[in-house]
Order: structure tokens, then sequence, then C-alpha cells
């Protein structure tokens, strides 16, 4: 394989996504540790980081070939071209490139069940998560009636990178469920679909025209700029809840470092009048998501 080719598999990985797949698992992995410190496993942590990187991949790889085959990635869209809209990868590649994901999610996740679980509600519960989250990657845009075209994305997103993210990761070292925790979780979920809500402002025009009725095109994009900054805002109040319950120590309170760089971000998507102009905040959304998860992970465990 060409490093040309390599480069547009790296590009259809889109490797600046990727920050959400760690996101959720920092935060879960650190509230488990301060929980239970004595019965926290690396290994636990390290399959819990794979096998959703698997998976934010193979949503992505499912992402470009279900929008290839309904024609929705056009000339006019505004964000990076990748290999199948170059003609670098074709349909067929892809698609066997989606069954290798599919795989390797499933192999990562079975070990991380198998070395997890205690009995076996443990076990059968978590493979069905791990069922599901496989499915939901894949028919985002693949299927008869894919729900990203319907506007179920950011539920979706808020679900697994947030509740499940977090709280899945918790319980896996924990063996527990504690209330507390829904609000780092819905933290999490917020922000990441924030990331996604950008993506959908950015591509509103193309999407609209192709019938792919994100909740951005239903909203329209003042109303979808809002919205915008009602999750970002909801994000904050869900963190600054939790560390005003818990905290112990004003070092629980690092995360607050991040907030500026988060109003920063609002401000400039509500004022942003352009798709083009929001090309560059997908990847610092991104990041921004991952900072803000790292920060409070960090509060935690120092304070």
């Amino acid at each position: 394989m060409t490093n040309e080719k390599l480069k547009m598999w790296w590009e259809t990985a889109r490797p600046k996504t990727l920050p959400l797949a760690l996101a959720s698992i920092f935060t879960g992995s650190a509230l488990a540790y301060r929980a239970k410190p004595e019965t926290f496993n690396v290994s636990i942590m390290v399959l819990c980081l794979l096998t959703t990187i698997l998976l934010q991949v193979l949503s992505n790889f499912a992402n470009d070939y279900g929008d290839h085959q309904k024609g929705s990635d056009t000339e006019e869209r505004i964000g990076p071209l990748r290999g199948i809209q170059k003609g670098g990868i074709s349909a067929v590649e892809l698609k066997w490139g989606l069954i290798l994901m599919i795989v390797a999610s499933f192999i990562s996740g079975s070990f991380l069940i198998g070395i997890a679980y205690e009995n076996l509600t443990d076990l059968l519960a978590f493979a069905l998560l791990g069922i599901l989250a496989i499915i939901a990657a894949i028919t985002y845009t693949v299927g008869a009636k894919p729900y990203g075209y319907m506007g179920l994305g950011d539920i979706s997103v808020l679900v697994f990178f947030g509740i499940l993210g977090v709280g899945g990761t918790y319980y896996l070292q924990t063996h527990s469920i504690d209330n507390h925790i829904i609000l780092p979780a819905i933290g999490s979920g917020l922000l990441a679909s924030a990331v996604l809500n950008i993506n959908n402002l950015r591509d509103i025009e193309q999407d609209a025209k192709a019938g792919k009725n994100t909740l951005a095109v239903r909203l329209g994009a003042h109303k979808g700029r809002i919205y915008h900054c009602i999750l970002l805002s909801f994000a904050t109040l869900c963190y600054l809840l939790f560390t005003f319950k818990t905290a112990t120590s004003w070092l629980n309170y690092s995360f607050l470092l991040a907030f500026p760089l988060l109003a920063k971000q609002a401000v400039f998507v509500y004022r942003s009048q352009s798709p083009a102009a929001l090309r560059p905040m997908l990847a610092q959304m991104s990041m921004i998501s991952l900072f803000t998860n790292l920060l409070f992970s960090l509060g935690l465990l120092i304070g």
C-alpha cells in the first residue's frame, strides 16, 4: 500500500474526531478511581480506550460510506474531501474497511468484557451494549433509514459519548452505579454533541439539498448556532453542579481553566454567518472537549 493510499485511509478515519473517543473514557476512569482506587484496573481502562477508538473509526468509515452511497457528499461540501470522495478509496475497499473495523471492535470489546465482568448479568448486558454500539456506529448513515438523516445523531452522541461512555467505564471498574456520575456523563456527552453540531452547521446547505435532515437542518442555521451555545452552557453547568456537590478541595475545580475556551468557542460559532468559517472549529471543539474532560479528571485525582 502506497503512502498516498495510507494517507487517504488516515483521512477517512478522521483523526480530528478521535479525542471524543478518549474524553468519556478518561472521565469515567477518573470517577471510578476516585470511588474505588483499590480495585482500579489499568488494563480495563486501556481496553476501554482501544474499543472506543475502534468504534469511532468504524462510525467515521460508515459515515463516509453511507453518504457516498446516498450521494450526500458532493463537490459543494465545505468539509475536507476524504479518500472515497477523491476517488483514492473505492466503495468496495471502504466496505471491507468497515468489516475490518467491525471485527476489530468486536475482538477488543470481547477482551474488555472478558477481563471486567464479574457475573453472567454483566457478561450479557455488556455484550448487548457492545453489539448495539456497533449497530449504532454503522446505521448513522448506512441503511434504508439511517438515523443521522432523521436528526437523531445528537441524541446518539449524547448517549454513547456521554452516558454509556462515562457510565459504562465507571461500572466496568467499580461494578456499581452511582447517581452522582450522571452529571459529568451528560456534560461529556453534550460537549461531544457540540462537535457534531459544528459539523452539521458547516455542511447545513449541502445536507439540506441532499435530504440529510440533521438537527441543524431542522433547526435552521440561526437556531442551530443558539443550540450550540446551549450545549456548551449546559455542559459547563453539569460539571459545576457535580463539583459543587462533591468537592473536597479547590483543586477539584481545575476544569474551570477550560471555560474561557468554551466561551470563546460559543461566541465565535454564534457570530459566524458563513458555514465555511466553521471549518476549523470542528477540530478545535474536539480538542476543547478532551481538554475539559482531562482537567476535570485531573481535578478528581489530585483534589
